[in-house]
């Protein structure tokens, strides 16, 4: 990087040091190593993050639509039949069940509901659109028992979710009550806003999310892999979006949740002034992030019918 550019950087000093912590597990330019290597580096991360698990939670892996892997969390109290269900991030090269199983814990307890989590194909051995029909697919099932489903999702799983969110909405498919898109990637013109003022911004840069773009081979025209193509999102269900300022993905959650109002759609907006990218992993070290999760839950809680 010229060093003569200011990189954008938060001055929470919690941000900051989950953010050091971070550097230690995944180098700035490990996006450029191997395929494996970025997974042993994201999987120690996110081990390194990890929370004990809420008291009378338990979890219990499937296999849904016969083939995918999902884990299937229950708190000791739940206040309602809507169930939850999580898609992860990992810019869709990375991420596991595993990778994400406290936050899923964390959240299935907060908002008193059950959640399932999704272990869809990863890219590049499988591109577009194999992790999205894996997360519909898992959608269908979920839904064919009649229960409704809050669909949610972080980074690459946000872009899933909205995208399923939005092929439920053209399919017809009813029971879906709810989206929360965490960070979401949907599809912004690296070219602009966000993505030039925040190109260098810790944790996850435009060069990354671009990688990660290309690896996925997704259509940039496909408006379920860019739901920011979407032409009319009326008639989607009511949304809980958060983003982070220092984060190139800033922008795609801003301009998501305003198209949604402006369509109609109930929605709550949130952006963590001093959050980065990821910022979920660092709830019980900044308080910005604590806050940020409180909020989440609470959001999720309400789409659920908890809160």
């Amino acid at each position: 990087m010229d060093s003569k550019v200011s990189r954008p950087m938060p001055t929470e000093a919690g941000i900051l040091a989950f953010h050091e912590r971070c550097k230690a597990f995944y180098p700035a330019d490990a996006v450029y190593a191997s395929v494996n290597q970025q997974r042993r580096w994201y999987d120690a991360l996110c081990a390194e993050f990890d929370a004990p698990s809420p008291e009378g939670l338990t979890r219990r892996d499937d296999r849904l639509a016969g083939r995918i892997p999902v884990r299937h969390y229950r708190p000791a109290a739940v206040a309602t039949d809507t169930r939850i269900f999580y898609i992860h991030g990992g810019g869709f090269v990375v991420g596991s069940l595993e990778s994400h199983d406290a936050i899923c814990a964390e959240l299935a307890d907060g908002a008193r509901a059950e959640l399932v989590s999704v272990d869809y194909r990863l890219a590049p051995e499988h591109v577009w659109p194999a992790a999205f029909d894996d997360c519909y697919a898992v959608l269908e099932a979920l839904l064919s028992d009649g229960r409704q489903v809050v669909v949610a999702g972080d980074s690459a799983g946000g872009n899933l979710a909205a995208g399923a969110v939005l092929k439920a909405r053209a399919e017809g498919l009813s029971g879906v009550v709810g989206q929360v898109l965490i960070y979401p990637g949907l599809g912004g013109d690296l070219v602009g806003g966000s993505y030039v003022e925040m190109a260098e911004a810790p944790g996850l840069s435009t060069g990354d999310v671009g990688y990660y773009r290309e690896v996925l081979k997704a259509p940039a025209g496909n408006v379920f892999a860019c739901p920011l193509k979407a032409d009319d999102l009326s008639g989607l269900p009511p949304a809980y979006i958060t983003g982070a300022h220092f984060d190139p993905l800033r922008d795609d959650a801003r301009t998501y949740a305003a198209r949604l109002a402006q369509a109609g759609v109930d929605v709550t907006f949130r952006e963590e002034p001093q959050m980065i990218h990821a910022w979920l992993r660092a709830r019980h070290m900044s308080p910005g992030a604590r806050e940020g999760f409180y909020h989440l839950v609470h959001g999720v809680a309400r789409l659920v019918g908890t809160a």
